[in-house]
């Protein structure tokens, strides 16, 4: 008990802080953007995010999808086989990232339009899409990066990379922004140059005599079977990562339509802050996942068990800390991005972040259970979860309750599907507790 549970810390610190790390990419432009350009700023970042969540989701998708199964293959001695499909992981990621790239070149005006952007907003949101999805090849590898060689026994070293490429970003968005005043362009050009970094410092892992990644090019590497496993036990990561995008275009519209463009510079604080939080229980969610995958692989239910029971508690733990200090610490972190005092945006952020913020009560337990019904090949009910809390169920709610309470609708939308996505939840691991 005693090894398993700091088996289950190391990879969970290692990973939680790893996570922090990438999502302040865009805490850091949110900062700096909302500082130096204002709400108009924070307004475009805002309509341009959810092509970043697409992008990173897909990344995260091939990855946790890919390593996944890698890990389960390597604890029943099949390395070759594992090696074909990391193989086949990177192809498929940079396949992706080069049409990401072309079509950001070609298309980032209508796709900044079809968003939302208009009149003064356009440009910089044009801008700062196609300056991201120039960069796309090397979000998405190096989310598959990460996710391979933390389940290569170096989460050490996914940290590393992912804080060191955070807080590059922090570093260039300051100094492209303000001694070389380069505006939205500076800060996309700097949340694209830390991938770039993160993947040097991960490369260092090929050099590590005990790596056992290799890449392994042969024609059945790259098959249709390998992809439909990497879509099925990655795509609830895929949906929780990208729900935030879909969420964001659905809340901006309705915000739109009651509050306008001071609205969506509100939402865009509590949907900047909510992104590290959940990326505090993805940290749990994708540290516990090597350990939980290769135990499953050698047919240990009881460490298993286990594993998601530590998972679950931590999360809950941490959520009730989260919530607090967002009720303690409202209005410092309004102001952090509110540069310029205006007290519209104070008093719809006040409110917005007290509300949506009690969701994280129970948004750790749902995050944290979904990623195990993948890790132990429990494809449906994951997608089942992720699909209800991040597409279907926030949809559906934040549609009826803000035609009925407008803004305080838009803002309880989260928490209330949280809820119902835990009761879904209990029902499944019911279910799945009789199934054995």
């Amino acid at each position: 008990m005693k090894s398993l549970k700091q088996e289950f810390s190391k990879y969970v610190c290692f990973n939680i802080l790893g996570m922090l790390g990438l999502s302040f990419y865009i805490l850091a432009d949110t900062y700096f953007i909302s500082a130096k350009l204002g709400s108009v700023g924070l307004t475009s970042l805002n309509i341009a995010i959810p092509v970043y969540s697409l992008i990173s989701a897909l990344g995260i998708m091939i990855g946790i999808g890919g390593s996944t199964r890698y890990s389960i293959y390597q604890s029943q001695q099949h390395q070759e086989r594992a090696n074909q499909m990391f193989t086949f992981s990177i192809l498929l990621g940079v396949i992706l990232g080069i049409c990401f790239l072309l079509i950001g070149i070609f298309c980032s005006n209508p796709i900044a339009y079809m968003l939302g952007a208009r009149e003064e907003i356009l440009p910089n949101t044009s801008m700062y899409l196609k300056t991201i999805m120039s960069f796309a090849p090397f979000f998405l590898l190096n989310n598959i990066f990460i996710a391979y060689i933390r389940n290569d026994f170096a989460p050490r070293l996914s940290m590393i990379a992912m804080l060191t490429g955070s807080f590059s970003n922090i570093i260039l968005d300051y100094v492209f922004m303000f001694p070389l005043n380069m505006g939205m362009f500076g800060a996309a050009f700097a949340t694209g140059l830390s991938p770039v970094i993160s993947l040097l410092i991960l490369m260092s892992h090929f050099f590590n005599p005990k790596h056992q990644l290799h890449f392994h090019f042969q024609r059945n590497c790259i098959s249709f079977s390998a992809l439909r496993s990497i879509i099925s036990l990655g795509i609830s990561s895929f949906i929780n990562e990208f729900s935030s995008g879909i969420v964001l275009i659905i809340f901006n519209l309705l915000i739109l339509k009651y509050t306008g463009n001071t609205g969506i510079a509100a939402y865009g604080i509590v949907a900047n802050l909510s992104l590290i939080s959940v990326a505090v229980f993805t940290g749990i969610a994708q540290g516990s996942q090597p350990l939980i995958s290769s135990y499953y692989g050698k047919g240990d239910s009881l460490s298993v068990r286990k594993l998601y029971s530590f998972s679950c508690i931590t999360a809950f733990i941490l959520g009730v800390f989260i919530v607090l200090g967002v009720y303690l610490f409202t209005d410092p972190l309004i102001a952090i991005f509110n540069s310029e005092q205006d007290e519209q945006l104070r008093t719809l952020a006040f409110t917005g972040l007290r509300l949506y913020f009690i969701g994280f009560f129970f948004a750790g337990i749902n995050i944290v259970s979904t990623a195990w019904f993948s890790a132990v090949e429990q494809a449906k009910k994951a997608f089942i979860l992720s699909f209800f809390r991040g597409a279907i169920g926030i949809i559906a709610v934040v549609i009826l309750l803000s035609s009925v309470l407008h803004m305080t609708g838009i803002w309880i939308a989260f928490p209330t599907t949280e809820l119902l996505c835990t009761i879904l939840c209990f029902f499944f691991l019911y279910q799945y507790k009789k199934s054995l």
